[in-house]
């Protein structure tokens, strides 16, 4: 169970570490990547639940060579790409409520 946890959590870093967003654009300008959930759209939204998870991955996991170790096991491994969308559907709920659904 733990070693699958494991897993995950890597794959999630090495997944993306190297998605480039919006997010990534505000983060540049200041320190603090995530100054609210608040978003224009649904899109910056979904943008921004893919950065939380990436920081939160790479927070846990902070040596870049294990992340690239790990590539070519997520790339062969479809549940481990299914849990990474998992996280990130799970911080977009929290975005989207944050944002009344953009209502």
């Amino acid at each position: 169970m733990m070693s699958k946890l494991l897993a995950s959590v890597t794959t999630l870093a090495i997944l993306f570490l190297s998605t480039a967003t919006i997010a990534d654009d505000h983060k540049a300008k200041s320190a603090d990547y995530m100054p609210s959930l608040i978003t224009a759209t649904p899109l910056e939204g979904r943008q921004l639940a893919i950065l939380m998870v990436r920081k939160t991955i790479g927070t846990i996991q902070r040596d870049g060579e294990a992340k690239h170790r790990v590539r070519k096991i997520y790339a062969e491994d479809p549940m481990m790409l299914m849990r990474a969308a998992e996280l990130v559907a799970m911080e977009f709920k929290v975005i989207a409520e944050a944002n009344n659904y953009w209502k």
